[in-house]
């Protein structure tokens, strides 16, 4: 465990203790090798069942959908060469590549996107992402036991390389779904035969440009290049993500040139601010606490709102200090519909009036409150500040509780706290993503919020081409999720502060955060071609 005694020696050396040691980093026999950090360990690689940033990373290495993104985060082609939609908007078929292989050298099929979705959509799989096909004819019906023939979903392979995809209604944005890591497909006869066994390296097959060859549980994964790719093999031969839950030890192991990629502490970022290095980019993600609007004293929407009245956003950058907006809307910026005008402000005195409205005058009789969060460098800081505000705003003591990853997404999903912290990256970057995450259908609604008219609007807007009228639809929305129901307080729009070595080529930051390794190139001693952006 050589890697693990360097990371302790030079996590003290951060903190300002000299210690001088003789070793060295990993052997890199290959110069084409690309070493990155994660967070904490994937919690699962069934992409059916996935639904954290740290498997999602993961897995759009190791897999292709029908469709991915360009640069400019518009769909392209991938195992579908092509699609075409009827002329009523409700009909797509994909037509799939001849060429893509299974990394067990079975070539991938339209039956394969079949058997996945209608997986996803089995209500005995307990997917959280199920509700993202729910624009499929049939696909909430099945999900919610209403039908029990999967043949009645409207997703069904005609012939071995075309799919066709049946939708209630026209949804303009459907190419984008099928990016994302649910809809990738699964071979029936793996996940058959193994069962949750299926996804251990020895036994799963992928169709990506890199396949798993190593889990070396809560200490690294690694990944080989696949030569069958259909686009080509990737220029990289070896990618290795080491779990290092700090940045602050990430930064430490890049410095010291065992890391090629790494995201800045927030303590970090000023330092390295104009280093040829330092990629920022802001990004399609809000950050958010959120409320078990059933669970006193939150079960009244005036304590609800009195906490989000209660909170000076404007003083998260300066913690923070990594490029973030601060916001009381929900849907990002750059993206259509964002309106900053929306949500509840900050201002004190209407906090303290409404907190005494429903009877706690100056935080007097309040049950007690617990604010939960997961581990990582900003959520502490986020946390901490938040504690502050409303003690000197409504003279409240809020208790703070720091969980690990997978121990806070079980708890969300048995027994959601009263009183949480959770993020959203764009999964595609339309403004649906990020509202019907809180419809009542929602497997990512942890809240308790029901509300029928919020659920309407939500389900119209994907309907609209004129962004007009999308605006005013979102505009209302956002109003009860934020204002009315004061379901959940938006904080701020995240932006992502990176290091990445000047010998690694075409790994360029998106505002989705999506890392295409398949692109990219390791040249060690070799200049960069091109400054990012």
């Amino acid at each position: 465990m050589r890697f693990w005694i360097n990371t302790v020696f030079r996590v003290l050396a951060w903190g300002g203790i000299i210690i001088i040691v003789s070793c060295s980093g990993p052997s890199l026999e290959s110069g084409r090798e690309f070493r990155m950090p994660i967070a904490a360990e994937p919690p699962t690689l069934d992409w059916t069942l996935a639904t954290d940033s740290v498997s999602v990373t993961l897995l759009t290495n190791l897999m292709e959908g029908l469709t991915q993104y360009n640069a400019s985060l518009e769909p392209q082609p991938a195992v579908a060469k092509r699609w075409k939609f009827s002329d009523d908007g409700r009909t797509i078929t994909y037509y799939l590549r001849d060429d893509v292989f299974w990394s067990d050298g079975k070539r991938v099929t339209a039956r394969d996107f079949e058997f996945s979705w209608k997986r996803l959509l089995n209500p005995a799989t307990a997917a959280q992402y199920a509700y993202f096909l729910f624009d499929i004819e049939n696909a909430y019906e099945y999900n919610a036991g209403q039908l029990t023939d999967p043949g009645q979903v409207g997703v069904r392979a005609l012939s071995p390389l075309v799919l066709e995809v049946r939708l209630k209604r026209p949804v303009i944005y459907f190419p984008s779904i099928t990016t994302f890591m649910v809809t990738y497909p699964q071979r029936e006869d793996i996940v058959t035969r193994y069962g949750d066994r299926w996804t251990d390296p020895d036994k799963i097959v992928t169709n990506g440009a890199f396949i798993l060859s190593q889990w070396r549980h809560e200490y690294k994964l690694e990944l080989l290049a696949n030569p069958r790719h259909f686009e080509g093999r990737p220029a990289i031969d070896r990618v290795t993500f080491y779990v290092v839950p700090e940045k602050t030890t990430a930064l430490t192991l890049y410095e010291t040139g065992e890391l090629d990629r790494v995201e800045l502490p927030p303590v970090a970022i000023p330092h390295y601010r104009n280093s040829r290095e330092y990629v920022q980019i802001p990004q399609l993600r809000g950050y958010y606490y959120g409320f078990n609007v059933h669970k006193p004293p939150f079960d009244d929407v005036r304590v609800r709102r009195a906490f989000a009245h209660a909170i000076d956003r404007s003083r998260i950058p300066v913690i923070l200090k990594g490029g973030e907006i601060p916001a009381s809307s929900w849907i990002p910026e750059g993206m259509i519909a964002h309106n900053p005008d929306i949500g509840l402000k900050f201002d004190p005195e209407k906090a303290r009036r409404l907190l005494t409205e429903a009877g706690y005058p100056g935080g007097k009789g309040l049950p007690p409150v617990s604010a939960v969060y997961n581990t990582g460098s900003i959520n502490p800081l986020v946390g901490e500040f938040l504690q502050a505000e409303w003690k000197k705003n409504l003279r409240v003591e809020v208790e703070i509780d720091s969980q690990e990853w997978k121990v806070f997404l079980s708890r969300l999903q048995v027994d959601p706290p009263q009183l949480f912290r959770l993020g959203w990256g764009a999964d595609f970057p339309d403004p649906d993503n990020f509202m019907n995450l809180f419809l009542s259908t929602s497997g990512n609604n942890h809240l308790g919020f029901n509300n029928p008219r919020y659920d309407a609007l939500v389900q119209r807007g994907p309907t609209l081409a004129d962004p007009a009228k999308r605006q005013a639809l979102y505009d209302e929305a956002q109003r009860i999720l934020t204002e009315e129901a004061a379901a959940i307080i938006p904080l701020f729009f995240s932006a992502q502060n990176l290091l990445i070595k000047p010998y690694v080529e075409g790994l360029e930051a998106n505002a989705m955060e999506l890392l295409y390794l398949k692109r990219a190139a390791v040249k060690r001693g070799e200049p960069r071609a091109a400054p990012r952006a």
